[in-house]
């Protein structure tokens, strides 16, 4: 009896074991009914039958924890960080944990919160009389239907409502639209969308607002290199489209594109992503991938080149139609011809060869025999502007007689790109008094003038310059030195300078000039280069060359000084040249004979009593400064022996203090603190240096982004596309191994939408490396003091950086769960992202304020001084007020546009005392 007892107490046991077991397992499902809502304070959400998908309330990945902002999304599940495909309350966020995702008693879906306030609703037409269910699949899809469907009907999908995501199951139709996310941190609808072309034959196109920023297929036929690749459309089109027999293309199915997507980025790019077997997600193809790529980047008869520092120019024959534009920056209105097409001389008509070009399709095809009859064609049609020939057989096809294609341009000529890969040849009708070539200057070669001295032959230029090829089957122009051969990429005639490009990352080292040669390197790889921001990731290796001013110009009869007036072809110490007459003077920078002033009929070779007073003062002068310095030299040698021995005793301490951090830091990443597999206490992920190198190329001085005073930062971009700025901390800087730990242990626990981020970190061998978020707009300094860039801030720009400063600040100083006095505010560490939104950053000299501490007082006195308070500077005594007077005059500076420290003329004072003097208001610098 007590046997039977047991064996049934054991069988109660298995079977409450079952029981528990199926309803733990019922917690996880995939349909939500009217009964069952997803209630955010829960938790709710449904994963799809094949745990592929999730459905439920986030907040944006980056965003701050005071940040309550909730979102109904889906996202692939267990991704991390989440993976978002589709937003329903993009517009209308829930601002607490109160929302609630249901079918309401009208038939509808809905997003409500505790009060039943509406903020998304599906709108699905009147189904009350039917009991609904809404289900997730394994595609993405969110879908409802009946909840007896047996006829699989479904009322409403999310598939038909996508937000900035792509996913297999779709079809791209004329009434789909992606429309990018605000932000990273920002689901809401952005700038960019990405639609069906209406014109095209499924083509596709990017929008910007209500301008058009890219589009495959520009060229038409002409091109076909820049369609949308066949793979994609396929994909686009849910695997329904079809083509004829073509060896190039690859046999494609449906389960080739299982985990992948296409999305449309915030950044303006259309990208198609796979993710492999880890769950990482690798950019497969992206548009526009280059400046050149935007949609007539250059305007009308603008030519784009995407390896230039500038990237566009006007052909020759052109002028800017707006030249202030076209100087700052702003190349869409294009370029207009010097002089009018149509003339009654047809003498006066010639074409311009180009090679290598992209360009917008053109209006006409026919067969052509050959050339000629392409080109008389042209010259026969008063609103033809160029035409291009190209022999093929399958010409005759067409019902011509000969063996080629003949293309015909009536419109004016948009999506201009020289150096294209798979370009074509392109002759644009233009005057011949606007291209032809003299003794000053040698022909065109492609869309590049050859000013003179430079020469690319005997017949022009200055032999002395002839250091230039001209490639007329690329229409590209050599610089040729004795250490080898380089492209040019551009030629600037007013100051005498030419940029061209590096063949590998050590060119800017090794390239070299013999004395003889007039060309000289003002600046390499960018060193020196002051150029617009560029759009696209990616920096370039350029190498600035300029060259002296030319003698006059060489000849061997009178003719070949006519192109230089008021001179004669005579004997010089170096050969025959065009010298220039009497009282004319050869003006090398001119390039031309000048008249030489006279003063009150005397010879020019008198001087006036006034200036040779002035030449005596000036000697005298420059005497003086020479005797000074040569007592100043003499004091300083007498008291060296002096120093010598202070500073022997300065680096012995300076040398104590450095080997005591190395020390500290060491025991620090020996304690296992800092590796991958301990992560208690750090809220940051961790990067082996393997990532690393491969993210920066081996930290290459192109992905280099600025050096700070704890060492270097580079651009890194790892594997998925996401980009991050990877701060390498020198081995030199005692402080840098104090914010180091400040960092990775401190500044990882602070999450604000105005401070910048901590992403992750690495120690490895003798590396100590922080990635940050990448923040393209560089700092604030680099737009308020800069002449040009000033100028696109307006006063409500600069009121919302003002007041994002402030609210970090203010987080800083009372919202955080730790309570930190930043001590190094400025505007250099002030970073700026695409939407000029300020995050403060640098936090390696912050310290953390205990809750009742007020103040704290420190011998060792660090930050910037112009932005240090007075008690702070003189005292070392610190508290949230320091920060607070830091702000203040970063405020002054983006309000005036002044540094806080410099030169200036008396009369016009600083900022901070005419603030002082009630005329503040005079100090503001208006955008």
């Amino acid at each position: 009896m007590r046997f039977a007892t047991l064996k049934r107490r054991r069988w109660i046991m298995r079977t409450a074991i079952i029981i528990a077991s199926l309803l733990c397992c019922s917690s996880t499902r995939d349909t939500m009914t009217l009964s069952s809502p997803l209630r955010d304070e829960d938790g709710d959400t449904l994963i799809s039958d094949g745990e592929t998908f999730q459905l439920g309330f986030f907040s944006p990945n980056g965003s701050s924890g005071s940040d309550q902002r909730r979102y109904v999304g889906i996202w692939y599940y267990e991704s991390n960080p989440r993976t978002v495909v589709w937003v329903a309350n993009r517009d209308r966020p829930v601002l607490d944990a109160s929302g609630v995702l249901s079918i309401t008693p009208d038939g509808n879906l809905r997003v409500l919160d505790r009060t039943g306030k509406s903020y998304w609703a599906a709108n699905l037409e009147e189904s009350s009389h039917l009991a609904l269910k809404v289900r997730l699949l394994d595609t993405g899809n969110l879908v409802v239907e009946p909840e007896s469907n047996l006829g699989r009907m479904i009322l409403w999908q999310s598939f038909d409502y996508p937000t900035d995501t792509f996913l297999p199951g779709m079809k791209m139709d004329e009434n789909m639209t992606l429309t990018s996310w605000r932000s990273y941190e920002d689901p809401s609808p952005g700038n960019y969308s990405f639609q069906l072309d209406q014109e095209g034959q499924y083509q596709f196109e990017v929008w910007r607002r209500s301008i058009r920023y890219w589009k495959s297929g520009v060229s038409g036929k002409f091109i076909t290199s820049d369609d949308m690749p066949y793979s994609i459309s396929y994909f686009l089109s849910n695997f329904t489209t079809s083509i004829d027999n073509n060896a190039s293309v690859p046999y494609l199915t449906s389960w080739m594109y299982v985990d992948t997507r296409l999305i449309m980025s915030a950044s303006g790019q259309v990208q198609y992503l796979k993710r492999d077997t880890e769950k990482i997600w690798a950019l497969v193809w992206a548009e526009p991938r280059d400046r050149c790529s935007v949609y007539n980047m250059c305007g009308d008869f603008g030519s784009c080149n995407s390896d230039a520092d500038v990237a566009c120019k006007c052909l020759p024959g052109f002028d800017p139609s707006s030249p202030d534009s076209w100087n700052s920056g702003d190349f869409s209105g294009g370029c207009i011809r010097k002089s009018i097409l149509c003339s009654k001389s047809t003498a006066s008509k010639t074409f311009l060869s180009l090679q290598a070009m992209k360009v917008g399709k053109p209006d006409s095809e026919f067969a052509a025999a050959d050339e000629l009859e392409c080109k008389k064609e042209c010259l026969n049609n008063c609103q033809c502007q160029a035409y291009s020939f190209e022999e093929v057989e399958s010409a005759k096809s067409h019902g011509g007689s000969g063996g080629g294609l003949c293309w015909i341009w009536s419109e004016n000529l948009n999506n201009l790109q020289d150096g294209y890969d798979e370009g074509r040849d392109l002759s644009v009708r233009v005057a011949v008094s606007d291209i032809e070539s003299t003794a000053r200057n040698c022909e065109i070669c492609g869309t590049n003038l050859i000013p003179y001295p430079l020469s690319t032959g005997s017949q022009c230029g200055d032999p002395r310059y002839s250091s230039f090829y001209c490639n007329t089957s690329t229409g590209a122009v050599d610089f040729k030195s004795p250490s080898g051969t380089y492209q040019v990429i551009r030629i600037i005639p007013e100051s005498r300078k030419f940029l061209v490009k590096s063949r590998q990352a050590d060119s800017c080292k090794v390239l070299e000039f013999n004395r003889s040669l007039p060309f000289h390197v003002t600046s390499s790889c960018g060193g020196k280069m002051s150029s617009k921001p560029e759009s696209f990731i990616g920096g370039k290796d350029e190498i600035e060359i300029t060259w002296e001013p030319p003698p006059e110009p060489t000849c061997i009869t009178s003719t070949d000084c006519t192109d230089w007036p008021d001179s004669t072809c005579s004997t010089a110490l170096d050969g025959r040249r065009c010298l220039c007459k009497p009282d004319f003077r050869w003006n090398p920078l001119l390039l031309n004979c000048t008249r030489v002033k006279k003063h009150g009929g005397l010879s020019s070779e008198k001087l006036p009593l006034s200036v040779v007073i002035s030449i005596t003062f000036a000697c005298i002068l420059v005497l003086i400064v020479l005797l000074s310095t040569v007592a100043f030299i003499h004091i300083q040698r007498r008291n060296s022996g002096k120093r010598k021995e202070n500073w022997t005793n300065i680096q012995r301490y300076s040398a104590r203090q450095l080997y005591d951090s190395e020390r500290q830091v060491k025991e620090l990443i020996g304690s296992g603190r800092f590796k991958e597999d301990s992560t208690n206490g750090i809220d940051v992920p961790f990067y082996n240096l393997e990532s690393i190198l491969a993210a920066t190329e081996n930290f290459s001085n192109i992905n280099k982004l600025g050096q700070g005073g704890f060492g270097l930062v580079y651009k890194g971009k790892f594997p998925g596309g996401q980009v991050m700025a990877v701060k390498r901390l020198s081995s030199f800087s005692g402080q840098g191994f104090e914010e180091f730990k400040n960092e990775v242990v401190l500044i990882a626990k602070l999450q604000h939408r105005n401070l910048v981020r901590l992403l992750g970190y690495c120690v490895e061998e003798e590396e100590k490396i922080l990635l940050y978020e990448y923040m393209p707009n560089k700092s604030l300094d680099s737009f308020i003091f800069d002449r040009t860039l000033c100028m696109s801030l307006d006063w409500n720009t600069r009121f919302k950086i003002i007041l994002g400063i402030a609210r970090g600040l203010l987080y800083l100083h009372q919202d955080s769960r730790l309570r930190i006095v930043h001590r190094d505010l400025k505007t250099s560490n002030i970073l700026l992202d695409e939407e000029m939104n300020p995050k403060i950053s640098d936090f390696g000299l912050a310290r953390i304020f205990g809750v009742k501490e007020t103040a704290v007082n420190t011998n060792r006195v660090v930050g910037t001084y112009g932005y240090m308070s007075p008690e702070y500077a003189l005292d070392g005594f610190f508290s949230d007020k320091s920060d607070v007077f830091s702000f203040g005059v970063v405020v002054l500076e983006v309000v005036s546009g002044k540094r806080n420290t410099g030169f200036f003329q008396a009369e016009q004072g600083m900022v901070v005392v005419e603030t002082r003097e009630g005329a503040g208001l005079d100090g503001l610098n208006t955008p």
